[in-house]
């Protein structure tokens, strides 16, 4: 991520997951954003990070003891400040659904339209996700996206 790259920055589940588990492009995904104070992060997003967790753990992915260790180690880092919380509040429940609704392009999941109404409640200049549909849907809004074909990458 280019250092003249101007936040703040909304991080969805996708890119969430790969600063806690190995996964591709994790390793370039933390350096890119070491040492940034303009992070966003929802609950929507630790929910859904702890689905994933679930999941691979009754796949076979995942020990027992990892799923709730990374649980807590994300939590710490929201405790700590390291991420700003976006509360999913009723006003953005309400941009979410306008989203929907006026969104004809991209066919959107509720989840996706939440994570876009979160970034406006952050006032997010970029949204850094993995999830192309979730990409595009932010482009249409006018966002910037990373990585993405506005990321200068």
């Amino acid at each position: 991520m280019p250092t003249a790259l101007l936040g703040p920055l909304y991080l969805d589940a996708s890119a969430l997951a790969k600063l806690y588990l190995p996964e591709a492009e994790s390793d370039r995904l933390n350096r890119a954003l070491r040492g940034r104070k303009d992070l966003h992060v929802s609950d929507l997003a630790i929910t859904e990070i702890v689905s994933a967790l679930a999941r691979r753990r009754r796949e076979g992915l995942l020990s027992a003891d990892v799923g709730p260790r990374l649980y807590g180690a994300i939590l710490a880092h929201m405790e700590a400040g390291l991420f700003h919380r976006v509360e999913i509040i009723a006003e953005v429940h309400r941009e979410a659904e306008r989203i929907l609704l006026t969104m004809e392009a991209a066919p959107l999941r509720a989840a996706d339209a939440l994570h876009l109404a979160l970034a406006v409640a952050a006032g997010a200049r970029v949204i850094v996700t993995y999830d192309q549909r979730l990409g595009e849907a932010a482009r249409r809004m006018g966002f910037s996206t990373w990585p993405g074909p506005q990321s200068g990458d």
